[in-house]
């Protein structure tokens, strides 16, 4: 099997699993269960708790929920602002990479030479590296703060565990980093310019070069020309011409 089409195979296998990472990242948004709790001392009153980034639900045995926005966005803390941020982030660039991918990917033949689709398929490995970084800390940062709140003795407030959408959203992020990466191996060992070690090296001054006629004088004649060996010719050619003097006389009565 050629080099190329193990390539394209590749290709074909992180995009699904960047794919399917990003579809798992964007199930877990309108997702409540992202914690839960469960309070009630008695099975047929027992009331559950969740929330997810956006909202506040409630359920309870009967059947009956119900779910409220959070009233105030100002009123929110930074550590919400953040991962809102992050989630919305992971969502648009993981978009943006899978139209970049499909572009540059070899089996599509939608590009222009093979190193400018290389070049654009590494742009969407990059894209998907950054979508899968924005959601792993979302749900990272998430999962630590749900936790730090459970084990802290002094926090009185109502204790949370974590939810579904939370190992949902991790599974995808692995997937979009793992794909990520095995894209922009492939394609950056291809598109990217190789090492200047490879490439022809130049003589950097006239100095360190010998020209034509050095190599065919004999060596107790041989030199380095310091200056480019057409114009050092060409002063070699010329003939020195005889300073001219000319002389004059002068009268009397010209200083009168």
């Amino acid at each position: 099997m050629k080099y190329r089409t193990v390539v394209m195979y590749m290709e074909i296998g992180c995009f699904v699993s960047c794919l399917c990472g990003w579809i798992l990242v964007c199930s877990t948004l309108p997702t409540e269960y992202w914690t839960f709790s469960e309070v009630g001392s008695i099975v047929l009153t027992t009331s559950n708790y969740y929330s997810n980034l956006w909202r506040d639900c409630i359920s309870d045995t009967t059947g009956v929920s119900d779910c409220k926005d959070y009233p105030s966005m100002l009123a929110l803390p930074g550590f919400l602002h953040a991962c809102r941020a992050l989630a919305v982030c992971a969502v648009i660039t993981g978009f943006f990479g899978g139209v970049l991918t499909l572009v540059g990917m070899k089996c599509t033949k939608i590009g222009g030479s093979e190193i400018a689709n290389a070049r654009v398929t590494f742009a969407g490995g990059l894209t998907y590296l950054f979508s899968g970084f924005c959601a792993m800390i979302t749900y990272s940062w998430w999962a630590n703060r749900v936790i730090t709140e459970f084990l802290d003795p002094n926090f009185r407030a109502q204790k949370f565990e974590l939810g579904a959408a939370v190992f949902v959203g991790w599974g995808g992020s692995v997937l979009l980093l793992a794909g990520g990466g095995v894209m922009t191996f492939f394609s950056g060992k291809e598109g990217l310019p190789s090492s200047s070690s490879d490439m022809p090296r130049r003589p950097r001054t006239y100095a360190t070069a010998r020209t034509r006629r050095t190599y065919m004088l004999p060596p107790a004649s041989s030199r380095v020309t310091l200056v480019p060996p057409l114009f050092y010719e060409g002063r070699k050619t010329r003939t020195p011409r005889a300073p001219t003097t000319t002389f004059r006389s002068y009268n009397r009565d010209d200083f009168v």
